[in-house]
Protein backbone atom coordinates (compact mmCIF):
# COMPACT_ATOMS: atom_id res chain seq x y z
CA UNK A 1 0.00 0.00 0.00
CA UNK A 2 1.39 3.47 -0.89
CA UNK A 3 2.53 5.56 2.07
CA UNK A 4 0.02 8.33 1.32
CA UNK A 5 -2.92 5.91 1.24
CA UNK A 6 -1.78 4.32 4.48
CA UNK A 7 -1.56 7.73 6.21
CA UNK A 8 -5.04 8.66 4.92
CA UNK A 9 -6.48 5.41 6.28
CA UNK A 10 -4.75 6.01 9.61
CA UNK A 11 -6.25 9.51 9.87
CA UNK A 12 -9.72 8.12 9.06
CA UNK A 13 -9.41 5.48 11.77
CA UNK A 14 -8.26 8.09 14.28
CA UNK A 15 -11.17 10.33 13.38
CA UNK A 16 -13.70 7.51 13.70
CA UNK A 17 -12.17 6.44 17.01
CA UNK A 18 -12.36 9.98 18.39
CA UNK A 19 -15.97 10.29 17.21
CA UNK A 20 -16.89 7.00 18.85
CA UNK A 21 -15.27 8.03 22.13
CA UNK A 22 -17.10 11.36 22.03
CA UNK A 23 -20.44 9.62 21.49
CA UNK A 24 -19.73 7.20 24.33
CA UNK A 25 -18.92 10.08 26.69
CA UNK A 26 -22.14 11.89 25.72
CA UNK A 27 -24.16 8.71 26.17
CA UNK A 28 -22.63 8.17 29.60
CA UNK A 29 -23.37 11.76 30.64
CA UNK A 30 -27.02 11.47 29.59
CA UNK A 31 -27.37 8.14 31.40
CA UNK A 32 -25.97 9.66 34.58
CA UNK A 33 -28.24 12.70 34.15
CA UNK A 34 -31.39 10.60 33.85
CA UNK A 35 -30.40 8.42 36.79
CA UNK A 36 -29.81 11.49 38.93
CA UNK A 37 -33.13 12.92 37.75
CA UNK A 38 -34.90 9.72 38.81
CA UNK A 39 -33.13 9.82 42.15
CA UNK A 40 -34.22 13.43 42.64
CA UNK A 41 -37.80 12.53 41.79
CA UNK A 42 -37.81 9.63 44.22
CA UNK A 43 -36.37 11.79 47.00
CA UNK A 44 -38.94 14.51 46.30
CA UNK A 45 -41.79 12.01 46.41
CA UNK A 46 -40.51 10.47 49.63
CA UNK A 47 -40.20 13.91 51.20
CA UNK A 48 -43.75 14.78 50.13
CA UNK A 49 -44.97 11.51 51.61
CA UNK A 50 -43.17 12.20 54.85
CA UNK A 51 -44.66 15.68 55.04
CA UNK A 52 -48.17 14.36 54.42
CA UNK A 53 -47.71 11.75 57.12
CA UNK A 54 -46.85 14.38 59.71
CA UNK A 55 -48.88 14.58 62.89
CA UNK A 56 -52.33 16.10 62.56
CA UNK A 57 -52.27 19.55 64.07
CA UNK A 58 -55.82 20.07 65.30
CA UNK A 59 -57.00 23.48 66.45
CA UNK A 60 -57.13 24.26 70.14
CA UNK A 61 -60.86 24.98 69.90
CA UNK A 62 -63.28 22.09 70.55
CA UNK A 63 -64.24 20.13 67.47
CA UNK A 64 -65.83 16.92 66.24
CA UNK A 65 -63.33 14.31 65.07
CA UNK A 66 -64.25 12.48 61.86
CA UNK A 67 -62.98 9.13 60.58
CA UNK A 68 -64.32 7.82 57.27
CA UNK A 69 -65.12 4.15 56.59
CA UNK A 70 -65.69 3.80 52.84
CA UNK A 71 -65.70 0.82 50.51
CA UNK A 72 -64.98 -2.83 51.13
CA UNK A 73 -63.50 -3.70 54.50
CA UNK A 74 -60.43 -5.76 53.67
CA UNK A 75 -56.71 -5.88 54.28
CA UNK A 76 -54.63 -3.56 52.06
CA UNK A 77 -57.56 -1.24 51.31
CA UNK A 78 -58.47 2.23 52.56
CA UNK A 79 -61.08 0.52 54.76
CA UNK A 80 -58.64 -1.92 56.36
CA UNK A 81 -58.32 -2.25 60.12
CA UNK A 82 -54.81 -0.83 59.92
CA UNK A 83 -55.97 2.35 58.17
CA UNK A 84 -59.10 2.91 60.25
CA UNK A 85 -57.42 2.27 63.57
CA UNK A 86 -54.62 4.73 62.76
CA UNK A 87 -57.21 7.46 62.21
CA UNK A 88 -59.24 6.48 65.25
CA UNK A 89 -56.22 6.59 67.56
CA UNK A 90 -55.30 10.08 66.37
CA UNK A 91 -58.89 11.25 66.77
CA UNK A 92 -59.30 9.90 70.29
CA UNK A 93 -55.89 11.15 71.42
CA UNK A 94 -56.54 14.75 70.41
CA UNK A 95 -57.64 16.75 73.43
CA UNK A 96 -59.66 19.12 71.26
CA UNK A 97 -61.87 16.32 69.95
CA UNK A 98 -65.12 16.35 71.94
CA UNK A 99 -66.35 13.11 70.33
CA UNK A 100 -65.50 10.83 67.41
CA UNK A 101 -67.80 10.29 64.44
CA UNK A 102 -67.32 7.35 62.09
CA UNK A 103 -69.03 8.15 58.80
CA UNK A 104 -69.85 4.88 57.05
CA UNK A 105 -70.58 4.07 53.43
CA UNK A 106 -69.61 0.41 53.05
CA UNK A 107 -71.21 -2.89 52.00
CA UNK A 108 -69.05 -4.76 54.52
CA UNK A 109 -66.24 -7.20 53.93
CA UNK A 110 -63.87 -9.23 56.08
CA UNK A 111 -65.32 -10.27 59.46
CA UNK A 112 -61.78 -10.42 60.82
CA UNK A 113 -60.97 -6.82 59.83
CA UNK A 114 -64.37 -5.63 61.07
CA UNK A 115 -63.86 -7.44 64.37
CA UNK A 116 -60.45 -5.85 64.89
CA UNK A 117 -61.92 -2.38 64.30
CA UNK A 118 -64.86 -3.06 66.62
CA UNK A 119 -62.55 -4.24 69.42
CA UNK A 120 -60.30 -1.20 69.04
CA UNK A 121 -63.22 1.25 69.15
CA UNK A 122 -64.39 -0.29 72.43
CA UNK A 123 -60.86 -0.12 73.85
CA UNK A 124 -60.37 3.52 72.82
CA UNK A 125 -63.77 4.52 74.22
CA UNK A 126 -62.86 3.05 77.59
CA UNK A 127 -59.39 4.58 77.57
CA UNK A 128 -60.31 8.13 76.54
CA UNK A 129 -63.87 8.36 77.92
CA UNK A 130 -65.16 9.86 74.68
CA UNK A 131 -68.41 9.20 72.86
CA UNK A 132 -68.43 7.59 69.44
CA UNK A 133 -71.19 8.11 66.88
CA UNK A 134 -71.71 6.22 63.64
CA UNK A 135 -73.26 8.19 60.78
CA UNK A 136 -74.47 6.13 57.82
CA UNK A 137 -74.67 7.49 54.30
CA UNK A 138 -75.86 5.14 51.52
CA UNK A 139 -75.07 1.76 53.06
CA UNK A 140 -73.91 0.16 56.29
CA UNK A 141 -74.19 -3.58 55.77
CA UNK A 142 -72.63 -6.77 57.07
CA UNK A 143 -69.07 -6.06 58.32
CA UNK A 144 -69.72 -2.31 58.24
CA UNK A 145 -72.63 -2.78 60.64
CA UNK A 146 -70.33 -4.96 62.77
CA UNK A 147 -68.16 -1.84 63.14
CA UNK A 148 -71.12 0.51 63.65
CA UNK A 149 -72.52 -1.32 66.70
CA UNK A 150 -69.39 -0.37 68.64
CA UNK A 151 -70.62 3.24 68.54
CA UNK A 152 -72.72 4.77 71.32
CA UNK A 153 -75.36 5.81 68.79
CA UNK A 154 -76.04 5.15 65.10
CA UNK A 155 -77.49 7.87 62.87
CA UNK A 156 -78.87 7.14 59.41
CA UNK A 157 -80.62 8.78 56.51
CA UNK A 158 -84.20 7.60 55.98
CA UNK A 159 -83.11 5.96 52.70
CA UNK A 160 -79.85 4.42 53.99
CA UNK A 161 -79.48 0.64 53.70
CA UNK A 162 -78.71 -0.95 57.06
CA UNK A 163 -78.27 -4.52 58.29
CA UNK A 164 -77.36 -7.66 56.35
CA UNK A 165 -76.39 -9.42 59.56
CA UNK A 166 -75.15 -12.67 58.08
CA UNK A 167 -72.11 -14.48 56.72
CA UNK A 168 -71.43 -15.38 53.10
CA UNK A 169 -69.06 -17.88 51.53
CA UNK A 170 -69.33 -18.46 47.81
CA UNK A 171 -67.54 -20.32 45.06
CA UNK A 172 -67.99 -22.26 41.82
CA UNK A 173 -67.89 -25.88 40.73
CA UNK A 174 -66.82 -27.10 37.28
CA UNK A 175 -66.67 -30.94 37.38
CA UNK A 176 -69.48 -31.52 34.83
CA UNK A 177 -68.02 -28.95 32.44
CA UNK A 178 -64.62 -30.63 32.67
CA UNK A 179 -66.19 -33.99 31.80
CA UNK A 180 -67.85 -32.51 28.72
CA UNK A 181 -64.55 -30.97 27.63
CA UNK A 182 -62.69 -34.21 28.27
CA UNK A 183 -60.43 -32.61 30.88
CA UNK A 184 -59.01 -34.92 33.53
CA UNK A 185 -58.37 -33.47 36.98
CA UNK A 186 -55.07 -34.68 38.47
CA UNK A 187 -54.82 -33.57 42.08
CA UNK A 188 -52.37 -34.83 44.68
CA UNK A 189 -52.78 -33.88 48.34
CA UNK A 190 -51.19 -34.78 51.66
CA UNK A 191 -54.05 -34.64 54.10
CA UNK A 192 -57.52 -35.96 53.31
CA UNK A 193 -59.19 -32.56 53.65
CA UNK A 194 -56.55 -30.45 51.91
CA UNK A 195 -58.60 -30.19 48.70
CA UNK A 196 -61.74 -29.07 50.54
CA UNK A 197 -64.05 -27.00 48.28
CA UNK A 198 -61.83 -27.56 45.25
CA UNK A 199 -63.93 -26.16 42.35
CA UNK A 200 -62.76 -28.86 39.93
CA UNK A 201 -63.81 -31.80 42.10
CA UNK A 202 -67.22 -33.21 43.02
CA UNK A 203 -68.82 -31.62 46.08
CA UNK A 204 -68.10 -33.52 49.26
CA UNK A 205 -71.05 -33.56 51.72
CA UNK A 206 -68.68 -33.85 54.68
CA UNK A 207 -66.72 -30.77 53.61
CA UNK A 208 -69.90 -28.83 52.91
CA UNK A 209 -71.27 -29.63 56.39
CA UNK A 210 -67.98 -28.62 57.99
CA UNK A 211 -67.87 -25.23 56.25
CA UNK A 212 -71.56 -24.60 56.97
CA UNK A 213 -70.93 -25.22 60.66
CA UNK A 214 -68.00 -22.82 60.58
CA UNK A 215 -69.89 -19.93 58.98
CA UNK A 216 -72.83 -20.60 61.33
CA UNK A 217 -70.42 -20.12 64.23
CA UNK A 218 -69.12 -16.86 62.75
CA UNK A 219 -72.75 -15.78 62.31
CA UNK A 220 -73.40 -16.43 66.00
CA UNK A 221 -70.37 -14.33 66.87
CA UNK A 222 -71.77 -11.51 64.72
CA UNK A 223 -75.16 -11.78 66.43
CA UNK A 224 -73.59 -11.59 69.88
CA UNK A 225 -71.62 -8.47 68.90
CA UNK A 226 -74.83 -6.81 67.63
CA UNK A 227 -76.79 -7.72 70.76
CA UNK A 228 -73.98 -6.49 73.00
CA UNK A 229 -73.63 -3.24 71.10
CA UNK A 230 -77.30 -2.40 70.74
CA UNK A 231 -78.54 -3.79 74.06
CA UNK A 232 -82.19 -3.08 74.93
CA UNK A 233 -82.57 -0.76 71.95
CA UNK A 234 -82.60 -3.74 69.58
CA UNK A 235 -86.08 -5.01 68.76
CA UNK A 236 -85.05 -8.37 67.36
CA UNK A 237 -87.53 -10.31 65.25
CA UNK A 238 -87.44 -13.46 63.13
CA UNK A 239 -85.71 -11.66 60.24
CA UNK A 240 -83.29 -9.46 62.18
CA UNK A 241 -80.33 -11.81 61.80
CA UNK A 242 -81.38 -13.39 58.50
CA UNK A 243 -79.18 -11.25 56.26
CA UNK A 244 -81.94 -8.84 55.21
CA UNK A 245 -81.33 -5.08 54.91
CA UNK A 246 -83.68 -2.28 55.88
CA UNK A 247 -83.94 1.36 54.93
CA UNK A 248 -82.92 3.90 57.53
CA UNK A 249 -86.43 4.65 58.68
CA UNK A 250 -87.18 0.98 59.33
CA UNK A 251 -83.75 0.50 60.92
CA UNK A 252 -84.65 3.12 63.53
CA UNK A 253 -87.98 1.40 64.21
CA UNK A 254 -86.42 -2.03 64.75
CA UNK A 255 -83.55 -0.71 66.85
CA UNK A 256 -80.71 -1.28 64.39
CA UNK A 257 -80.17 2.50 64.41
CA UNK A 258 -81.05 5.29 66.85
CA UNK A 259 -82.08 8.37 64.91
CA UNK A 260 -82.14 10.08 61.56
CA UNK A 261 -79.30 12.53 61.12
CA UNK A 262 -76.30 13.58 59.05
CA UNK A 263 -72.71 14.30 60.01
CA UNK A 264 -73.38 18.04 60.33
CA UNK A 265 -76.44 17.37 62.47
CA UNK A 266 -74.52 15.13 64.86
CA UNK A 267 -71.62 17.59 65.15
CA UNK A 268 -73.94 20.56 65.70
CA UNK A 269 -76.79 19.12 67.76
CA UNK A 270 -75.33 16.07 69.50
CA UNK A 271 -71.62 16.70 70.03
CA UNK A 272 -72.16 20.47 70.28
CA UNK A 273 -68.90 21.07 68.39
CA UNK A 274 -69.82 22.31 64.93
CA UNK A 275 -66.28 22.37 63.58
CA UNK A 276 -65.39 19.02 62.00
CA UNK A 277 -61.79 17.82 61.64
CA UNK A 278 -61.08 14.81 59.42
CA UNK A 279 -58.57 12.32 60.87
CA UNK A 280 -58.98 9.74 58.14
CA UNK A 281 -55.59 8.52 56.88
CA UNK A 282 -55.27 9.42 53.20
CA UNK A 283 -53.14 7.72 50.58
CA UNK A 284 -50.37 10.18 49.77
CA UNK A 285 -48.52 10.85 46.52
CA UNK A 286 -45.62 8.60 47.46
CA UNK A 287 -47.91 5.65 48.11
CA UNK A 288 -49.80 6.14 44.86
CA UNK A 289 -46.59 6.25 42.85
CA UNK A 290 -45.20 3.26 44.71
CA UNK A 291 -48.29 1.23 43.86
CA UNK A 292 -48.16 2.31 40.24
CA UNK A 293 -44.53 1.72 39.56
CA UNK A 294 -43.95 -0.94 42.20
CA UNK A 295 -40.59 -2.54 42.52
CA UNK A 296 -39.40 -1.05 39.22
CA UNK A 297 -39.12 2.43 40.72
CA UNK A 298 -37.35 1.10 43.78
CA UNK A 299 -34.89 -0.78 41.61
CA UNK A 300 -34.28 2.33 39.50
CA UNK A 301 -33.65 4.39 42.62
CA UNK A 302 -31.18 1.86 43.94
CA UNK A 303 -29.32 1.78 40.64
CA UNK A 304 -29.22 5.56 40.55
CA UNK A 305 -27.90 5.67 44.11
CA UNK A 306 -25.27 3.09 43.20
CA UNK A 307 -24.24 5.20 40.21
CA UNK A 308 -23.90 8.30 42.41
CA UNK A 309 -21.74 6.37 44.85
CA UNK A 310 -19.51 5.21 42.02
CA UNK A 311 -19.11 8.78 40.79
CA UNK A 312 -17.57 9.66 44.12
Amino acid sequence: MPAGAFQSLERTVDRLTAELLRERRNERRWRIFFRLAWLGLVLAVLWAGYAERGHHSAPTTPHTALVELRGEIAADTEASAEQLIAGLRDAFADEGAQAVVIRINSPGGSPVQAGIINDEILRLKAQHKKKVYAVVEEICASGAYYVAVAADEIYVDKASLVGSIGVLMDGFGFPDLMKKLGVERRLLTAGQNKAMLDPFSEANPKHRAYMQAMIDQIHEQFIEVVKSGRGDRLKAGPETFSGLVWNGEEAVKNGLADRLGSLDYVAREVVKAEEIIDYTPRENVAERLAKRFGAAMGEGAMRAAATVMKLH
